[in-house]
């Protein structure tokens, strides 16, 4: 009787905290959202839709936390796979997973495939590249010893918006594909609004703001008060994306980054260079350090879905005090979008930044220093943009990839300059980071300022021996092609003059594109960097180490083996 007294005095006691629970969370939650809607009323619209459910995870060892796939995009020849990794969890190497595909309505893999490549870090997560599955068929991530990751989120590459960054004026600007807008030009922002939330078919708060501007691919919208104060971004669950009139929202892999630093007291280099490249390892240390005798002092180097191990070259640029960082960039056919993201992060840094390519190397025949003609061009205040023309070199004669580099090896070019490249004082940029990859939209009260070919020029390595000119082209030979071999956007003056869509070498390749000598480089980087002894270049000098060094490795690894085997004959 006694024990059923108490158990009945503890149920009241139990019913009572409930109750007080409940009228505590009532109060607070009415609190709450009365605060919210005062914060908010101007500039954001909660909207309750539905409940937001957690996607399913797979552990992958023990009670550890889980590592899963977050998102998955689909573009016309891979599928980017975005891991999510608990804190201080190591990353996957390529031989430690395997893409596997799904038929529709099965929950057990058809096919197993190992992936293109795989990198890391990015935003926090990790990147594995698989090849393009089936029609009808979804991906996901085999980890090898574990067993395979639920699939993720899927989207197509063309409705998307896949970057996000939250500029220093709390604005944030988002990066989408899909608008089709026209080039160069600002559209009606009044038909498009940002919306912030955790899943955008199922979300549980959607947080719409007002958007500012928007031209290309680029959205800058106003960031409510709870992303900025950082309340909602605790796991990184939110997600910014940007809805269109009568066409609803797009699909959003853009995570808001908020890692713009604000203003220092003083531009910390005076100029820096901002590059987008896929597989250019091998051509990246003689532009690097051809550029800091110059006087480059920075390099932003984005990224864009090599597999040529060129993570491990930037590190080893940075371990002789080249101040150079890698970027990964996985979104193709975006060197617009990623420029301005480039001239966003390089602003707070650099007090002027040269948007050129791997091949592309400024040329100085007037013998004035970089610092010099910055000093020089740039004395009316208003000039924010120095215009370079180039000139675009063949292979000169060539068929094998010239010992001591490009400026030595190739020395015919056109007659005639193409197109141009920027330097630009990344502050004068309009706000709506405007740029067609050869130069920006200014801030009114800015200009340009077009280049004496005497005093400055680019020599842009374009059309070298066919082995490189082949790999660079492939997959990325127009804006809007895919594949060189379709037959699409055939008149796009990124396609090859003559070549068609056949990645077939032409017989005359090599005396190709060459109108004119041109040996004044080539004189000058002999001059400035040649060893007295040696005649070696240093970027020469260092890529003969590293084969050396790989050749001591192999043969370390054979006497190793040999010995093992000994040792084995002996035991036997």
């Amino acid at each position: 009787m006694k024990d059923r007294r108490k158990r009945g005095l503890l149920l009241s006691w139990n019913r009572f905290k409930f109750f007080r629970y409940t009228l505590l969370v009532v109060f607070f939650a009415g609190f709450a959202f009365s605060t919210f809607r005062l914060f908010f009323r101007d500039t954001v619209h909660p909207q309750l839709v539905s409940s937001w459910q957690t996607p399913a995870m797979n552990l992958v060892s023990g009670e550890s936390p889980a590592i899963s796939v977050k998102e998955t995009v689909i573009f016309p020849d891979q599928a980017l796979i975005f891991l999510k990794y608990p804190p201080s969890t190591p990353l996957f190497t390529k031989d430690a997973i395997d893409c596997v595909y799904f038929s529709p309505n099965s929950s057990t893999p058809q096919t197993k495939l190992s992936p293109m490549s795989i990198d890391g870090d990015y935003l926090g997560q990790q990147i594995v590249r698989c090849p393009l599955h089936p029609r009808g068929f979804t991906v996901s991530v085999d980890v090898r010893s574990n067993g395979h990751l639920s699939v993720g989120p899927t989207h197509r590459w063309d409705w998307l918006a896949y970057e996000a960054i939250i500029d220093r004026d709390n604005t944030t600007i988002v990066f989408v594909k899909g608008l089709n807008l026209r080039s160069g030009r600002a559209s009606d922002p009044s038909k498009f609004e940002c919306v912030f939330g955790w899943d955008f078919t199922r979300p549980k708060f959607l947080f719409r703001s007002e958007v500012i501007s928007v031209a290309q691919e680029i959205v800058r919208c106003k960031t409510p008060l709870s992303i900025l104060s950082g309340s909602q971004m605790v796991n990184d669950s939110i997600k910014v994306s940007v809805r269109v009139t009568r066409r609803g929202i797009l699909d959003s892999v853009a995570w808001p980054d908020n890692r713009v630093p604000h203003p220092p007291a003083r531009k910390q280099h005076e100029v820096c260079v901002c590059t987008m490249l896929r597989n250019q390892a091998r051509f990246l240390r003689e532009w690097v350090m051809y550029h800091a005798r110059l006087g480059v002092q920075r390099w932003f180097i984005y990224d864009n879905n090599s597999d040529d191990d060129i993570s491990n070259l930037i590190e080893s640029l940075e371990d002789v005090d080249f101040n150079i960082t890698r970027h990964v960039w996985p979104w193709m056919k975006t060197q617009e979008a990623g420029f301005a993201h480039c001239a966003l992060r390089a602003r707070d840094s650099c007090e002027w930044v040269a948007f050129i390519d791997v091949d592309e190397f400024l040329h100085l025949p007037s013998g004035l220093s970089l610092h010099n003609v910055l000093e020089n061009q740039s004395r009316p205040s208003e000039v924010a943009e120095l215009r370079v023309q180039c000139h675009s070199f063949g292979p000169s004669g060539l068929k094998q990839v010239p010992v001591k580099g490009v400026m030595v090896g190739y020395t015919c070019r056109l007659l005639a300059p193409e197109r141009h490249k920027s330097i630009v004082k990344p502050e004068a940029l309009n706000s709506t980071l405007i740029n067609l990859v050869h130069h920006f939209h200014l801030k009114s009260g800015f200009r340009y300022s077009n280049m004496d070919r005497n005093v400055m020029v680019i020599n842009h390595y374009k059309y070298q021996v066919w082995e490189v000119f082949k790999e660079k082209f492939y997959r990325r030979v127009a804006t809007y092609v895919t594949d060189w071999q379709q037959e699409e956007n055939v008149g796009s003056k990124d396609r090859v003059p003559g070549l068609g869509t056949k990645a077939v070498e032409p017989p005359d390749w090599s005396r190709q594109f060459c109108e004119l000598a041109d040996t004044s480089l080539k004189h000058r980087v002999l001059e400035m960097f040649s060893d007295p002894q040696t005649q070696m270049l240093p970027w020469q000098e260092k890529q003969q180490d590293e084969e050396e060094e790989q050749q001591v490795s192999i043969l370390v690894e054979q006497n190793k083996k040999r010995r093992v085997k000994s040792l084995a004959t002996v035991l036997l």
